[in-house]
């Protein structure tokens, strides 16, 4: 479903993503099936999107940004794909974030180029984000910080016996700010 104030110019759309009023999405742009893609948004030519995500009101992806599988991009989070702008200067490359599968973004959160948000992984609402999350990793803060592990269905892992206890029964170890099953 494509809304009919939406401006649409990408053919590469998924079967039963849904793009609401005033979303732009520029030739280039390739988004998935089952995508709900929220009102006043804009997506610039050389993103890719997979399926099942979701992007909520406010949020531009500007070229060179990848978003796998099963991410939510909540309301107003900004994306930065060059970290030395300047007015009527363009760089050989943009170099934007990857999200990777199943991972979440807080509102208004600010994802700065070249780096991965890992697998699963969740980052708060409000955070500033400097370097790449590992997966499963919960970061937030001004820069964003990690504060806890996280299972794949976003709830927070336990902490016992030196290592931190998944819902399915496994362990796993942090090293150097990795997540390593037991």
């Amino acid at each position: 479903m494509i809304h009919p104030l939406s401006d649409v110019k990408s053919s590469a759309i998924g079967p039963g993503t849904s793009i609401w009023q005033f979303a732009v999405v520029l030739r280039g742009a390739k988004i998935g099936a089952n995508c709900n893609i929220n009102c006043h948004t804009f997506i610039e030519n050389y993103v890719v999107i997979g399926d099942n995500v979701t992007v909520k009101s406010g949020v531009y992806i500007w070229d060179g940004i990848t978003i796998e599988d099963d991410v939510f991009i909540g309301p107003a989070v900004a994306f930065v794909n060059n970290s030395y702008p300047r007015s009527k200067q363009y760089p050989d490359e943009h170099t934007g974030a990857t999200v990777k599968k199943g991972a979440s973004i807080g509102a208004n959160a600010t994802i700065m180029g070249n780096l991965e948000i890992g697998t699963y992984a969740m980052v708060g609402a409000g955070s500033v984000v400097t370097k790449c999350v590992p997966a499963r990793a919960l970061v937030v803060g001004v820069p964003a910080k990690i504060v806890g592990w996280l299972n794949e269905d976003g709830s927070k892992m336990k902490f016992e016996n030196d290592c931190y206890l998944a819902n399915d029964g496994t362990r796993w170890h942090v090293i150097e700010n990795k997540l390593i099953k037991k």
